[in-house]
């Protein structure tokens, strides 16, 4: 038996804490008015955070190098966590509640079989947006998890992911979005200097820059 294998049959989301789930898609069978609004917003949520992106970026055309090369690194640093995410989620495996739960409430369609619920893709995006933003704005970064939060409880409502799944998904995303981070702002800043002098200068610098990099 090869490790993949190995992992796939110790990994039981069920057993874990199915009965976590089914709580909570209880709720959901209970509170039917707001499966279609959490459905909707659940997709379309994640544009929220790459908003909070671009407002960092937009600020930090007003501080110095440092900020911007942050600002900058946020949405590779978010790219990058979902990359090991979805690496991850691969080599586990583990199935969706609805083929392990079949007789619990789903408001979500049963995805395909090779469509795995370890980590949340979801929650990664939204909780490697906290870190990645914790480096540029401290404000943006509470708005950034008081959303991926509410992200996280869809997730599970919905009946597409396990509560481990999501917290999972932040175990994972948040330190690789943060180092990600670090080293971006320690090699880009000198080639991000000579940008913001360069031909992107209106994207990069709107006034006089010395502020503290991190708020």
């Amino acid at each position: 038996m090869t490790a993949h294998s190995a992992v796939q049959l110790a990994f039981d989301g069920a057993g874990i804490d199915g009965s976590l789930f089914t709580s909570i898609t209880d709720f959901a069978k209970a509170t039917k008015w707001l499966n279609t609004p959490l459905d909707l917003w659940t997709n379309a949520g994640l544009a929220v955070f790459a908003v909070l992106m671009i407002v960092g970026w937009w600020n930090a055309r007003r501080r110095d190098t440092a900020a911007m090369a942050v600002a900058l690194a946020a949405p590779v640093s978010v790219g990058t966590a979902f990359a090991v995410a979805e690496v991850i989620k691969k080599f586990v495996a583990e199935v969706r509640p609805c083929y392990s739960l079949p007789h619990d409430y789903f408001v979500s369609a049963c995805p395909a079989p090779n469509d795995y619920a370890f980590p949340s893709g979801h929650t990664t995006v939204a909780t490697a947006t906290v870190a990645a933003l914790f480096l540029l704005d401290r404000r943006l970064a509470v708005i950034a998890t008081a959303f991926a939060m509410f992200e996280g409880f869809t997730r599970v409502y919905l009946g597409d992911h396990y509560p481990h799944d999501v917290i999972g998904a932040a175990v994972i995303a948040m330190p690789v979005a943060y180092v990600t981070s670090v080293a971006l702002r320690r090699w880009a800043a000198g080639l991000v200097g000579s940008l913001r002098q360069g031909a992107l200068q209106p994207l990069l610098t709107a006034g006089p820059s010395g502020v503290h990099a991190a708020r």
